[in-house]
């Protein structure tokens, strides 16, 4: 299956469902399932920004299952929306590249460390199972 390796806090919202878009400087044309892995990076910024959600950021781990469902090209229009919704995920600023729109949003409970990758990998789920 595929993965994608997030720092935290941003593996953490996206599996909590507060973080429905990731941004990335490619157009990813597949749609469907796709695993996040919580990295061992931090995003110490950022953890600031969200302290007050009380989630928990576990790292080195595979911590949720989620949909890609569409690649938004982003300009000046997504910007205006995604900077007016306010919140301490997506703070405010003008974007470049695209957008992955994730949706079904699933945490997983995988109790075993994994490093993560660069870019897209993928694992064979079932041997974790």
């Amino acid at each position: 299956m595929r993965v994608i390796t997030l720092k935290q806090p941003w593996a953490s919202l996206v599996a909590n469902g507060l973080k429905i878009y990731e941004f990335r400087n490619m157009n990813y044309s597949y749609r469907g399932k796709i695993l996040i892995h919580a990295g061992k990076g931090i995003d110490k910024d950022a953890m600031d920004r969200v302290k007050d959600f009380n989630l928990d950021y576990p790292q080195s781990r595979i911590i949720a299952e989620v949909e890609i469902v569409d690649c938004i090209k982003v300009d000046k229009e997504f910007n205006k929306m995604i900077n007016k919704l306010n919140s301490p995920v997506y703070e405010i600023k003008e974007r470049t590249g695209y957008a992955w729109k994730l949706d079904n949003i699933k945490k997983i409970n995988i109790d075993k460390t994994i490093s993560g990758k660069q870019g897209i990998w993928y694992i064979d789920i079932d041997n974790f199972k």
